[in-house]
């Protein structure tokens, strides 16, 4: 087998999201700051930077004037501020407007920006590669490196051409070893490098389990007598009875409207569909009048993390230190994460570029937990880490009392003690012979649409010919368990038609995986009732390629 070569850099960063391009940008302005050369890499496993990247999105700004603060004078794509907030409680055929001064202080969105995640991060990619640091897209950190006393030497990346079957084609090369001082991790939500590290060194040890929710987005041209730019809105209620979750639909550039539903993955029901629920959504009157003559573009899917405070795990290890969604820093009343995900990046940027000046390489990165334990990070989370619990605890209409209750007290200086736990989402789903079966309306092509359509418009693409990404820890499983007791729930939360259960009519019943079809919003590692689905990479550049999303 060819040997692999190698490239060493002070510091490795696997992801180029918001937090690993914050972090590099800030290790080369400090590096500039003192007059020395720090070597920082880039790796991300999208096409280009920002294909993978999806979010609503209204971005805060605060950790961008820190990192960045003539942004506005730069050509950013910050360039819609967000003017009217609406926050809308939905029945099947009305709603009901919450007045927005029943919110606390610092759900406001007043400041805030309406934009695509994705051209954020292809404009932060620009600032960072014009200040030195090395950005190489296609390339999926696929193993973890390890020195011989146990530290994190830095990552390989995936070979490339190996067929199927696990044979190389006449294209095959070895993938890359990356050496670091540091390496840093901000893979996004549930990154499967991530997960190992968390489970190597016992990093969530004594939190409580991260949970997640899937978002689900379309991008919507629509009528321009209809568009009002900056108008943000968002839903709870209807369609949703048991699970929690809700809709968004921001009025951004170009006459365009982002709009998407988010349901928490910690369901009951395995007949629940959250990719059918978001378009039963788009049915409502309210919505759909938004919508009607409007045309959809694009498309996509990722899970979120939800567990707030309480569930971030220790970020640091020895050789390196985990970032932004990898850690799970969303703040979820305010639906926001990219401002904590940054801040994140660049302390533990602070933290190693110390580090290296003093030739303290290899230490564990302590000062990165303790400022960020000591910054408004730390603060804003606090304050709201109940809010989401308490919607699984007591449901949709008492959870939301309680959490307004919970946020208000926060809100004027005070502080309750006690901190709601979680439930692991894939625990406590119900048995298909006591769950009711839920019937879904047929999409009209209009305003609803099937699966297939829908990734059709996420530009997803893998290579047909490679080994399957999506993993079974034990081949029987899905059939013995999942669909005996289940009703295989994979064919449903899957927004991506990647899990079909084939051959019932021959009572010969096999999984089959549609992996070219897979967005990689990793719902399937999280959701699998066993467990027994691992998500890893697959080759470099596979996968959704978003537009503006």
């Amino acid at each position: 087998m060819p040997q692999r070569e190698s490239m060493a850099y002070d510091v490795v960063i696997v992801g180029a999201g918001p937090a690993g391009l914050s972090a590099a940008i800030r290790l080369k302005q400090l590096a500039l700051a003192a007059g020395r050369e720090i070597g920082v890499c880039v790796l991300e496993k999208g096409s280009e930077v920002g294909a993978h990247i999806l979010s609503g999105a209204v971005v805060d700004p605060i950790a961008l004037d820190e990192l960045i603060p003539d942004w506005r004078e730069l050509d950013s794509p910050l360039t819609v501020p967000v003017t009217e907030n609406h926050h809308w409680v939905l029945t099947r055929k009305r709603k009901f407007a919450l007045p927005h001064l029943m919110m606390p202080r610092f759900m406001n969105n007043k400041g805030t920006y309406t934009l695509s995640l994705g051209n954020l991060c292809r404009w932060l990619a620009g600032q960072a590669e014009a200040l030195g640091v090395e950005i190489f897209p296609g390339f999926a950190a696929a193993e973890i490196l390890f020195n011989e006393d146990g530290s994190v030497k830095g990552v390989a990346t995936g070979d490339m051409g190996v067929a199927r079957d696990g044979t190389h084609k006449p294209e095959y090369q070895p993938g890359m070893e990356l050496h670091a001082k540091y390496t840093f991790f901000a893979e996004g939500v549930r990154g499967h490098l991530s997960k190992e590290l968390i489970r190597l060194f016992g990093l969530s040890e004594d939190r409580q389990p991260q949970i997640y929710a899937i978002g689900i987005k379309e991008l919507w041209d629509i009528d321009p007598a209809k568009h009002v730019p900056g108008r943000v809105i968002h839903t709870q209620g209807w369609p949703l009875s048991d699970a929690v979750g809700g809709g968004f639909l921001y009025h951004q550039e170009n006459g365009q409207v982002s709009l998407g539903f988010v349901v928490g993955l910690g369901y009951k029901n395995p007949y629940l569909s959250p990719f059918e629920e978001f378009q039963r959504w788009k049915q409502h009157p309210d919505i759909r009048a938004i919508l009607e003559g409007g045309r959809r573009i694009s498309y996509g899917a990722r899970a979120i993390n939800e567990g707030g405070w309480q569930s971030v795990p220790k970020l640091v290890f020895p050789g390196g230190a985990l970032i932004g969604c990898s850690a799970g820093f969303v703040n979820v009343p305010r639906i926001k994460g990219s401002h904590t995900a940054m801040k994140s990046g660049m302390l533990a940027a602070e933290a190693a570029f110390d580090a290296i000046s003093v030739e303290r390489e290899g230490d564990a990165l302590d000062a990165y937990p303790k400022a960020l334990e000591a910054s408004w990070v730390a603060t804003e989370l606090k304050m709201v880490r109940n809010a989401e619990p308490a919607l699984a605890k007591f449901g949709q209409l008492a959870g939301t009392l309680y959490a307004g209750f919970d946020l208000w007290v926060h809100s004027l200086g005070l502080t309750l003690p006690w901190t709601f736990k979680h439930h692991p989402d894939h625990e406590g789903l119900w048995r298909k012979d006591i769950a009711p079966k839920i019937d879904y309306p047929k999409p009209d092509g209009v305003i609803s649409f099937d699966r297939l359509s829908s990734v059709f418009l996420s530009n997803t693409n893998h290579e047909e010919d490679q080994p399957i990404h999506l993993t079974l820890k034990d081949a029987s499983v899905p059939i013995d368990v999942n669909l005996a007791l289940y009703d295989a729930p994979e064919q449903r939360y899957c927004p991506a038609g990647v899990y079909e259960i084939v051959g019932q009519e021959e009572n010969r019943p096999r999984l089959q995986i549609n992996a070219q079809n897979c967005v990689h919003c990793k719902s399937c590692d999280i959701k699998d009732p066993t467990q027994n689905i691992n998500w890893v990479v697959p080759e470099g550049g596979g996968g959704p390629n978003y537009p503006n999303m």
